[in-house]
């Protein structure tokens, strides 16, 4: 697959674990990010128990074959009706009924990637790789990943089959997957599209402690660490410290958090979530935009600085 390096993240699209969420509005970011380019969308049957996915389905349909998009999704994860209580499932049977019930919502006849959500608590590493790569042979999917596995779940997926993708969390905050994650995935030719690159809107430039304490409680960032006391403050320190080097390039700040992602060897594009069309405009320049090396330094200080995050800072 050819990808843009960036894909519209439909999480919040799903409503039950971000606040409320207009569908209608969805529906337009969903839209507006084609016309402005982008050529991959990203869910997963668990964001609003399968809401997200059917949201996506409406805002294709009628949509010329030369314009739909990639459509990628994720299965493995059952929660209850308000989001919580997740249970990692990787038996087949319940693979391969997820499946069926993704294909139907999103109104397609195969699916463009399907990737593994998170490693099962039920099943070992094999039995649902080796369920993915049947999907895959029988033309269900066209291609398959993984998302939240480390490299030596990776591995040893790899001997079954070839891991074509994976979806790991990264950003300036969250830097982890940088140390043996990517660059494992760059010597194996998988492809890295990563969730979180803003950090669920910490480094956009506008999130405030306010904002975070209005939160509906239904939002999982209230009680999420990032979110919460002196590691809140160094966040949004380092999304503050991002500003100049937006005014510089005439962009914002969110998409140089992007841009930043997109200097690592190794990744192939960001999912970046959005709720509407104005937000999609608040960064999709970032496909274009190349953050030179005093940025990166800049950025690279910054975070030393804050104390921010975990990870390396520079490639």
């Amino acid at each position: 697959m050819q990808i843009t390096k960036l894909g519209i993240g439909a999480w919040a699209m799903g409503g039950n674990m971000w606040g409320p969420q207009d569908d209608a509005e969805s529906t337009a970011a969903i839209r507006h990010a084609i016309d402005s380019g982008i050529n991959w969308i990203d869910t997963a049957a668990v964001y609003g128990n399968g809401h997200s996915e059917a949201v996506i389905g409406e805002a294709l349909t009628g949509l010329a074959a030369d314009a739909r998009p990639l459509v990628f999704t994720k299965g493995g994860i059952v929660r209850d009706e308000n989001g919580q209580n997740p249970r990692r499932i990787g038996e087949r049977g319940h693979l391969r009924q997820e499946l069926e019930n993704s294909l139907k919502r999103l109104k397609v006849e195969v699916i463009d990637l399907y990737q593994m959500h998170w490693p099962s608590d039920d099943v070992p590493l094999e039995d649902y790789w080796a369920t993915l790569l049947e999907l895959k042979a029988e033309g269900k999917v066209r291609h398959v990943g993984l998302s939240n596995h480390d490299e030596e779940q990776l591995a040893r997926a790899e001997a079954m089959g070839h891991v074509e993708t994976l979806q790991p969390p990264f950003s300036m905050i969250r830097r982890d997957s940088a140390a043996k994650i990517l660059p494992w995935c760059a010597e194996h030719g998988t492809g890295v599209i990563c969730y979180s690159p803003m950090q669920a809107g910490l480094l956009t430039g506008a999130m405030t402690a306010e904002r975070v304490a209005a939160m509906p409680d239904n939002d999982w960032r209230k009680q999420n660490p990032e979110f919460q006391g002196d590691r809140l403050k160094a966040n949004l320190a380092l999304a503050e410290s991002l500003k100049p080097i937006a005014a510089k390039h005439g962009t914002s700040v969110s998409s140089v958090a992007l841009a930043w992602c997109h200097a690592w060897p190794g990744l192939t594009g960001t999912i970046v979530g959005a709720r509407s069309p104005a937000q999609v405009d608040g960064w999709v320049d970032a496909a274009s935009l190349e953050l030179d090396a005093g940025d990166i330094e800049e950025i690279a200080q910054a975070i030393a600085a804050t104390g921010a995050g975990q990870g390396p800072v520079r490639a």
